[in-house]
């Protein structure tokens, strides 16, 4: 059965001409009204226009792609791949084909906007939904992404994870693309381990985050395989399970957390000869912050990074980091939003990550 305007008006307790103003948004109205009128609009699955509610199970040309920071080349690049693939052979012929129009939806990392620019693009018929990165560990939020989803995919999108792991118990995701993170994190760990590193600080990611969990994972795998939390140094100080959180500092994924991470982990534990950060970008600020107190790397104190972006390489000395395809994975995703290739058997895929040894670690000194 169609919904009407009427419906949505019944069910927000407002006039058919509030709901028409909150909709076209020509006239001021209360927050908290509009609010009303949004949520009823969402939970009856309103096509804001007649003609399209007719089409309600039809899809248009538009794919959205969700990230958390345009302006963060982790989710550039892959947004940037994605659309290459949706966007059509490119081959300035001006001629109309297959291609699709994507639209870069960018949430800043909040969880409310998520789920807002999703229901714009249920509301806008969208052919397909990528969603990049890290999800929210939050039990109400995953709750209502998967309902949002359910109602995306029964309306014919195509959805699609790209860096994040599947949502438990949702079955309208088309492909999830998940990277290995704790495979990455624990062989990076391994690495300063075998260079003889004993006290190793992390500059954690934001801590409710699936790709910052999936990382420090990996890492106190490591440390825990190679006994290394207690007297890790063989300096005889009482082993303690409070290593774990005391040798961890969590923060946002910027360059200016990696600083302030650093910076509280000397604070912390002086004698730490390695500090392993949750991105490139935490990597810079862990190494601006250990240079500022006249410390040298790798002589004095190693730093790795994670995601190798492409200014990892140009960096002084070069990041030891680990490697993520995040073209190869972006590129993958636009082919199956596009519908150009055949998902993964049980529509899970992971990604390997490739371990890169550069000069930013080595063998510590004393």
């Amino acid at each position: 059965m169609t919904v009407t305007l009427a419906d949505v008006a019944a069910r927000a307790r407002v006039s058919p001409a509030t709901v028409s103003r909150v909709l076209n948004g020509n006239y001021p109205v209360a927050t908290s009204t509009r609010e009303r009128v949004l949520r009823a609009v969402d939970d009856l699955d309103y096509v804001l226009n007649g003609p399209a509610s007719s089409l309600a199970a039809a899809t248009s040309d538009l794919i959205g792609i969700l990230v958390n920071d345009i302006a963060d080349p982790f989710f550039g690049i892959m947004a940037g791949a994605a659309q290459t693939e949706i966007g059509g052979p490119g081959d300035g012929s001006g001629r109309a084909g297959g291609e699709k129009l994507a639209v870069v939806c960018n949430t800043g990392g909040s969880p409310a906007r998520e789920l807002t620019y999703l229901t714009l693009l249920q509301r806008q018929r969208a052919a397909a939904v990528v969603l990049t990165g890290g999800a929210v560990e939050d039990p109400a939020h995953q709750a209502a992404m998967s309902a949002k989803l359910a109602k995306l995919a029964d309306a014919g999108t195509r959805v699609v994870l790209c860096g994040r792991p599947p949502l438990p118990d949702s079955e309208s995701v088309l492909a999830a693309l998940a990277f290995d993170n704790r495979g990455g994190g624990r062989r990076l760990t391994e690495h300063l381990i075998s260079l003889g590193h004993r006290r190793i600080g992390y500059a954690a990611g934001p801590l409710e985050r699936t790709t910052t969990r999936h990382r420090l994972e990996g890492h106190r795998d490591a440390m825990r395989t190679a006994g290394l939390y207690g007297d890790a140094a063989g300096d005889g100080r009482p082993a303690h399970a409070g290593d774990e959180e005391r040798l961890t500092v969590h923060g946002s994924y910027d360059r200016g957390s990696g600083y302030d991470a650093t910076v509280e982990l000397l604070r912390r534990e002086p004698g730490i000869t390695a500090v392993v950060a949750a991105n490139d970008t935490v990597a810079l600020g862990a190494a601006a912050a250990i240079r500022d107190r006249g410390l040298r790397i790798p002589e004095d104190i190693s730093v790795a990074g994670f995601d190798d972006l492409p200014f990892s390489v140009d960096v002084v000395p070069a990041l030891t980091t680990v490697r993520l395809p995040l073209f190869e994975a972006g590129a993958r995703a636009g082919r199956l939003a596009m519908g150009k290739e055949t998902p993964p058997p049980g529509g899970i895929a992971t990604i390997p990550a490739e371990l890169m040894v550069r000069g930013s670690t080595a063998v510590p000194r004393g």
